[in-house]
């Protein structure tokens, strides 16, 4: 009991960080497998996951105004001319001031820079959608995670997500590819429900997560590499679609290729 106990506190200790993509791969594989035997760290972790996409969705960033910069960097200037500029016969008496302004200009310089260095930390959202999608790929590694509908025909699969998913997702069966469908289930991604269809390599494991795309505009497939995984994400047809395995970049894209054609097919009237 003391040592469940000790193993959840551990898990809920790291579950920022692995949120975050921030965990290797082997911490986060165990993590992942904690998560899947521990309903009360589960919980947990999807409320870390719904407060993220809360502050994601609502939160809202302020700059600060160009004016407002401006006079500040004029203020520290003028602070340092100030500074330089103080006659000689009064050098000793205003020597104290001189520190103290070159103590101001030196902390407003570092806390500039102390914010610059948290800005430029803060990971966009292009790279928060990537950690989510690596999380996701974890949990769906571990036993009876992979399939909600396991079946390589596409007809069952296809359907299964009707009355789930407010679109209707693209379903292809790349066997003939070399890409075999193993089956489908839901995820959460993004700060909205996906499909999430799942494919094999000979060992490996794909997963393409599919949901529409907002922008309503087409993108060409874009690589990222993470935590020693590939990553692909692109968009056509009104559809979003992110890959994610730890095939060789060769492979992946073309597994993107042979989908894309066969989506074009499908989808000639």
């Amino acid at each position: 009991m003391v040592r469940a106990d000790m193993e959840c506190k551990e898990s809920q200790d790291r579950l920022s960080a692995y949120a975050d993509g921030e965990l290797d791969a082997s911490a986060m594989a165990q993590l992942a497998q904690h998560l899947a035997q521990c309903p009360d760290c589960a919980k947990a972790c999807e409320q870390l996951f719904a407060l993220r996409a809360a502050v994601k969705q609502h939160a809202a960033g302020h700059a600060a105004p160009a004016f407002l910069q401006q006079r500040l960097r004029q203020a520290l200037q003028e602070e340092g001319k100030q500074a330089r500029k103080a006659p000689r016969g009064r050098k000793w008496a205003q020597l104290p001031w001189a520190w103290i302004n070159f103590g101001v200009a030196s902390a407003s310089t570092a806390a500039l820079a102390v914010t610059v260095a948290l800005y430029l930390s803060v990971p966009s959202d292009a790279e928060r959608l990537d950690q989510e999608i690596i999380a996701s790929h974890f949990r769906s590694l571990m036993p009876d995670h992979l399939a909600d509908v396991a079946s390589s025909d596409q007809h069952t699969v296809k359907p299964w997500f009707s009355g789930k998913l407010d679109f209707s997702p693209p379903v292809v069966d790349l066997a003939q590819e070399g890409f075999p469908l193993i089956g489908g289930r839901l995820d959460y991604i993004n700060a909205r429900p996906v499909a999430a269809l799942a494919y094999r390599r000979h060992q490996h494991v794909l997963n393409l997560y599919v949901w529409p795309d907002g922008a309503q505009r087409d993108a060409p497939p874009r690589l990222t590499v993470r935590q020693g995984y590939h990553l692909i994400r692109w968009s056509r047809s009104g559809m979003h679609y992110q890959l994610i395995s730890d095939l060789n970049v060769a492979e992946l894209m073309d597994f993107e290729r042979q989908l894309t054609v066969q989506i074009d097919k499908e989808s000639v009237p």
